[in-house]
C-alpha cells in the first residue's frame, strides 16, 4: 500500500490561504463588502489622499477597475474622491463618517478572523509565524499589506 506523500510547506500555505480568504470573503459579505472593497478602503485608510493611479500603482491593479471599484464605494458613501490641490486634474480619495465606520467594522472582523484560524496557536507561536511569513512575503517581493489578488482584478 502506498503511503500518501507528506505536503510541502507551499502547498500548506496555499491551501491555508485559499481557506483564509474563502472565510474572510464570507465575514466582509456579512458587512455588504467583498474582499477587494475592504482592501481598497484599507488602502485609503492607510495613506488618504492618495490619487487613484497612485493607489492603483500601489496595489499593483489595473486603473480602470480601480476606478470601477470606487465607483461603486463612492455610490455607497464610504470613501469620496476630491481634487488635488496640487494638480486639479487628479483625484484625491478619502474615507467617508460612513468609511470611517466601515474600517473599524473590517478591522473587527479581520481581528476575529485571525483570532479564529490561529486559534490552536498561543501568542508566542503566533508571533513567530507572523514573523516568519512577513519574512517570506518579503523575500518574495510582495507589497506589505497589499492582497496580490488586485493584481487579478
Amino acid at each position: 500500500m502506498a503511503t500518501t506523500p507528506r505536503a510541502g510547506s507551499a502547498f500548506l500555505l496555499a491551501q491555508l490561504g485559499a481557506h483564509a480568504a474563502a472565510r474572510f470573503a464570507d465575514r466582509v459579505a456579512a458587512l455588504e463588502l467583498t474582499p477587494p472593497q475592504a482592501g481598497l478602503l484599507r488602502a485609503v485608510a492607510s495613506g488618504p489622499g492618495r490619487s487613484q493611479q497612485a493607489l492603483a500603482s500601489h496595489l499593483g491593479m489595473p486603473p480602470s477597475r480601480l476606478v470601477a471599484v470606487v465607483d461603486e464605494l463612492a455610490g455607497r458613501d464610504l470613501l469620496e474622491r476630491r481634487r488635488n490641490p496640487q494638480d486639479r486634474r487628479l483625484h484625491a480619495l478619502h474615507l467617508t463618517a460612513a468609511g470611517e465606520r466601515a474600517i473599524a467594522r473590517i478591522g473587527q472582523v479581520a481581528r476575529a478572523h485571525d483570532d479564529d484560524l490561529l486559534a490552536v496557536l498561543d501568542a508566542d507561536d503566533r508571533a513567530t509565524l507572523h514573523a516568519l511569513l512577513t519574512r517570506v512575503a518579503a523575500d518574495q517581493g510582495l507589497t506589505p499589506g497589499v492582497h496580490p489578488g488586485f493584481r487579478r482584478l
